[in-house]
């Protein structure tokens, strides 16, 4: 592993703080060494207090921040004074070392300490880092770990036996750490846990870790251990979207609630799922403790999701019974899968969640491939694994998690979705907690948004390849589809019935009517699978119970839509399918409304295009975001209970009325 260091980089980080911002971000960049959240850094400073008196404390790294990104308010000041009298009591709860811990900052706003605060604070180098390498976790995890770690480091690190991360692991350290060290000492190493690497400035401290894993790295591959083997050629079969939406529907009934599960088609993820030995090496435990809460304990191999639920309830209450403690079992559900048809496959409830266990299990399996080249795989014992899943901390997390949003872990599918009411619907349905994929002929679509919950793909939805794709890409990022929103469609020039040419008729109809007949036909299949039964809006129009002339094709087309949906309605209904129609009217933020075809339709009615805009019963004019919040709401429950309505969204139209 190289360093990353760069003079003129860090030229630009002035001060302890700010240096020690820019060598974490460093080490955040290299996921090998951290991911998400993991591994944290910390530096040790004096400051006036408001009285003016020096006050020596510590900068470390604050809980809900990543190295990768972090910035200098990411770093909670605790009071070193606190943190090394914290360290001379013989015991203390972890949940009372959280409470104690936020007492120690100077600052009542700063984000909550790591729970390794007082570890840093007991170390003596000004700056200290904490990484989980792969190349490290690869080197512990095998039956020779421990001493493959003392021969490699020599005593240029004190070696700490495993011990869950918190008061226990602070203490352990504060005992062992003096008895071992020298002036010689560069870090420690946790076994099954992670390295840590200390020194008078930033880049010491740094360019120390980077030497640590190095070893580690080259040790790795002079014993031919470091390569895993090479990627497969097997290619996924090309229709699995049925497949992973029943299971979707599946694990969503273990975790209680919808939830997303995201495919990995790397080819190191099929060459991993397709190993002979999969059952045997995927079940020996996380990569670190740090991961069961991403990964769970174990990955499921295979579909049998009855006989996960067994293993894990046995698993539960044979450490829930030596633990002393009265706990309630987590949801049985698997966070990763591993089967060989459908590859590599995570769940979570949001696609964040689901992502990072993608992210985690991609390294988790280097790991166990090169634990494995070296000696043989061998993670930490269960109850090591159990204690950290239902850690004090980790149940006061759950606790005081807040409701999730309306549409945690569903996913919807938008047409038209680059522009006007269909962009409106992907905002509305994000904001509600749902997974959205949105559709366009727009290449603007791919880039609407750069976040997890949002996969944008361009699609002809007259063609049925382009659709079928569509529907196989958007299944293999979230899982399956829960809600249709279909809005997408054409709005041509205004035409007299005798002077409109058929071209133009059934290239409306192409549009408007006959994709969307194929894209509800081809989502059917994965509706009836939703968790929570599935959801169809479809964005009508005003023409359809109030016509205008000169809209004869468009007219005709949301007219045969509208009934198309009214059938639906009533042959889907066994599939706990509902199907309802929204009829917006004058809504000009949308790219069917050309300021030529405005100017055109005032004319028309002889109003100014002002006037034109507000021409209701209300006078108001109605906006994209008006619709899109109605839409939304039908996918929601307040209409549980309804099927085949059709809704105005206009203001108030007296020939509607």
């Amino acid at each position: 592993m190289k360093s990353l260091w760069s003079d003129s980089e860090a030229a630009q980080f002035s001060g302890d703080l700010a240096q020690r911002v820019y060598t974490s971000r460093l080490l955040g960049r290299e996921s090998a060494l951290v991911l998400h959240g993991g591994g944290n850094t910390s530096v040790k400073t004096r400051e006036p207090d408001v009285f003016g008196e020096p006050v020596d404390l510590l900068y470390v790294k604050g809980s809900g921040w990543d190295l990768e990104t972090i910035e200098g308010a990411g770093f909670s000041p605790c009071r070193m004074a606190h943190l090394l009298k914290l360290a001379t009591l013989p015991q203390l709860s972890d949940l009372a070392m959280a409470r104690e811990l936020k007492c120690s900052l100077t600052n009542p706003g700063a984000p909550m300490p790591s729970v390794e605060a007082i570890l840093h604070a007991l170390l003596p180098g000004k700056f200290v880092d904490h990484t989980h390498a792969d190349a490290f976790i690869s080197l512990c995890n095998t039956p020779e770990g421990e001493r493959h770690v003392r021969e490699l480091y020599g005593d240029s690190v004190v070696v700490i036996p495993y011990v869950m991360p918190g008061f226990k692991l602070a203490r352990l350290c504060a005992e062992l750490y003096p008895k071992h060290a020298h002036g010689g000492t560069i870090g420690l190493a946790l076994l099954n846990h992670g390295l840590f690497s200390f020194g008078a400035t930033a880049r010491e401290s740094y360019e120390r870790m980077i030497d640590l894993v190095s070893v580690a790295e080259d040790f790795l591959k002079k014993r031919q251990a470091w390569s895993v083997p090479a990627p497969s050629a097997q290619e996924p079969t090309a229709d699995r979207r049925l497949a992973l939406a029943a299971l979707r529907r599946e694990v969503s009934a273990q975790l209680g609630a919808p939830g997303l599960l995201v495919s990995h088609d790397s080819p190191a993820a099929w060459q991993f799922v397709g190993r002979p030995d999969l059952a045997t090496i995927s079940q020996q435990g996380p990569a670190t403790p740090d991961h069961v809460i991403r990964t769970k304990r174990l990955p499921l191999v295979g579909r049998d999701l009855g006989a996960y639920r067994a293993a894990y309830t046995t698993y539960f209450e044979k450490h829930a019974a030596g633990s002393g403690q009265k706990l309630t079992m987590l949801d049985a559900a698997p966070r990763v899968i591993l089967d060989p048809e459908l590859g590599l496959c995570t769940v979570g409830r949001t696609a964040k969640d689901a992502a990072i266990a993608g992210d985690i299990y991609g390294h988790t399996m280097e790991i166990i491939q090169r634990a494995t080249a070296l000696g043989g795989w061998k993670a930490l014992p269960a109850q090591d694994i159990f204690d950290v899943e239902y850690w004090d901390l980790e149940q006061a997390k759950l606790r005081g998690a807040g409701k999730p949003a309306v549409f945690t872990g569903e996913v919807a599918l938008v047409t038209g979705a680059a522009s006007g009411i269909g962009k409106a619907c992907v905002e509305a349905l994000l904001r509600r907690g749902a997974a959205v994929v949105g559709l366009d002929v727009n290449p603007a679509i791919t880039t609407l948004y750069a976040r997890p919950d949002f996969h944008g793909l361009v699609c002809d939805l007259t063609q049925e390849a382009s659709v079928t794709a569509a529907l196989e890409a958007a299944v293999r990022r979230y899982g399956g589809l829960d809600m249709l929103v279909l809005n997408a469609g054409i709005f041509p020039p205004g035409a007299p019935i005798a002077d409109m040419k058929a071209e133009l008729w059934r290239k409306v109809m192409s549009i408007n009517l006959d994709a969307n007949f194929m894209l509800m036909s081809a989502c059917h299949p994965l509706l009836k699978l939703a968790p929570n039964g599935g959801r169809v809006v479809v964005i009508g129009s005003k023409n359809v119970p109030a016509p205008g002339p000169g809209a004869a094709a468009y007219s005709a087309s949301k007219a045969a839509v509208n009934q198309l949906a009214r059938v639906a309605a009533l042959e889907w209904g066994k599939d706990r399918i509902r199907i309802n129609s929204l009829h917006p009217n004058m809504v000009f933020d949308t790219a069917l409304w050309t300021p030529e075809i405005l100017a055109s339709r005032a004319k028309h009615y002889g109003l100014s295009v002002e006037e034109y805009k507000t021409n209701n019963v209300l006078r108001t004019e109605v906006t994209s975001r008006d619709v899109a919040e109605l839409a939304a709401e039908m996918c929601g429950a307040l209409f549980a209970k309804t099927t085949a309505s059709q809704v105005p969204v206009d203001g108030g139209n007296d020939r509607v009325i």
